[in-house]
C-alpha cells in the first residue's frame, strides 16, 4: 500500500494467520495464471487447484513452479481426495502429492459420505506429513439445507481435535450451498453460530466466490477475515472490500480506518485463544517442512 495516502484498516501482512486470501484455479490458461500471481503474489497467500482440475491440466507444473517462485503456497481441492478414497487409491493420491511437493491437503466429505470417525482418522494420519485443511458443509443444497448447526460447529471441533490446521467452510464455487441458501445469501443464524463457537477466528476459512458474499463476511467478521474460492480476477478488488474503499465497503468503518463502523457487540469476534500451541502459520509449518 505505498500509494495509500487514506486512513483504512490495517491489513495483516504476508505471511499471516489472518487475513489470508485463497484463489481458485479453476482451469485458467497459464499465461493469466502467472500474469496473476506475478502482478498480485503480495496480496495473494494460497491457490487451490480445485476439485480434481490438476488432473487434466497440461500446465500444472509450470503453474507450481510459478506459485513456488512468488511464494505463494497452493494444494488441491478436496475432491480429489474423496475420488481417491472412494476408489480405494489413497495411496496414488499421497504419491501424487508428493510428486508435486505439496505441502498443504485438504480432507473434505463435501460429496462422500464420510462418517466422523473415519473423517478423524485420515485427518491424523495426513497431518503427520502435510499441513491439513479439513472442510465442513455439504454440496449438495438439499443436504446442506438439512446439515443442523450443531453438526457445523461438532465438526469444526472434531476436525481441529483431530489435527486439522484450518477448517474451510464450504459454499462451493457457485457460492450457493453450505453457508449459504440456493439464492446465494449467507445463513445469518449459522454463520453467527460458528462465530460465536470456542476457536481461533484464524482457523475458519469462509469461502466467498463473489463480491456480495466476500461483502457480507467483511461486514461481519472483519477486513481480515481468511476467504477462499476468490477468481483469478477479483484479486485486487477483494482487497479494495477489505480496506473499505469500495462503495460496498465505504461506511463500514469510522474516518481513521481503525475500526469497524459496526458496534463492538454486533461483531463476531471468536478469538479465543488456541490451546494447541502451535503458530498457526501457514508459511511457518510449511517452511519447517520444507527444511
Amino acid at each position: 500500500m505505498t500509494n495509500n495516502f487514506l486512513s483504512t484498516p490495517t491489513r495483516s501482512q504476508k505471511p499471516r494467520d489472518y487475513g489470508i486470501t485463497s484463489l481458485i484455479d479453476n482451469g485458467v490458461p497459464i499465461k493469466y495464471f502467472i500474469d496473476v500471481i506475478e502482478s498480485d503474489a503480495h496480496l495473494i497467500d494460497i491457490v487451490k487447484f480445485g476439485w480434481c482440475t490438476a488432473l487434466v491440466t497440461n500446465d500444472l507444473e509450470k503453474k507450481i513452479e510459478c506459485l513456488i517462485k512468488h511464494k505463494v503456497e497452493y494444494y488441491f481441492g478436496g475432491t480429489l481426495f474423496e475420488k481417491a478414497l472412494s476408489q480405494n487409491k489413497l495411496d496414488g493420491f499421497y504419491k501424487f502429492l508428493k510428486q508435486h511437493n505439496c505441502k498443504i491437503m485438504e480432507v473434505s466429505d463435501g460429496t462422500l459420505t464420510i462418517s466422523s470417525q473415519d473423517k478423524a482418522k485420515h485427518i491424523t494420519d495426513f497431518a503427520k506429513e502435510f499441513y491439513v485443511l479439513s472442510e465442513v458443509g455439504k454440496k449438495d443444497i438439499n443436504e446442506a439445507d438439512n446439515m443442523p448447526i450443531s453438526r457445523w460447529i461438532d465438526e469444526i471441533h472434531n476436525d481441529l481435535a483431530a489435527g486439522a490446521k484450518k477448517v474451510i467452510l464450504e459454499s462451493r464455487e457457485s457460492g450457493k450451498s453450505g453457508i449459504c441458501d440456493a439464492h446465494g445469501n449467507l445463513r445469518p443464524d449459522l454463520v453467527s453460530s460458528i462465530t460465536k463457537s470456542r476457536f481461533r477466528a484464524s482457523d475458519a476459512i469462509w469461502e466467498a466466490p463473489n463480491k456480495m458474499l466476500q461483502t457480507s463476511l467483511i461486514s461481519s467478521i472483519g477486513p481480515n477475515v481468511n476467504l477462499a474460492n476468490i477468481a483469478f480476477g477479483d484479486v485486487v478488488g477483494l482487497e479494495t472490500l477489505r480496506l473499505g474503499i469500495r462503495s460496498d465497503t465505504f461506511h463500514l468503518f469510522n474516518d481513521t480506518g481503525s475500526d469497524y463502523a459496526v458496534p463492538q457487540a454486533n461483531r463476531a469476534s471468536f478469538d479465543h485463544p488456541d490451546r494447541r500451541g502451535a503458530s498457526g502459520l501457514i508459511s511457518d509449518r510449511v517452511k519447517d517442512r520444507r527444511k
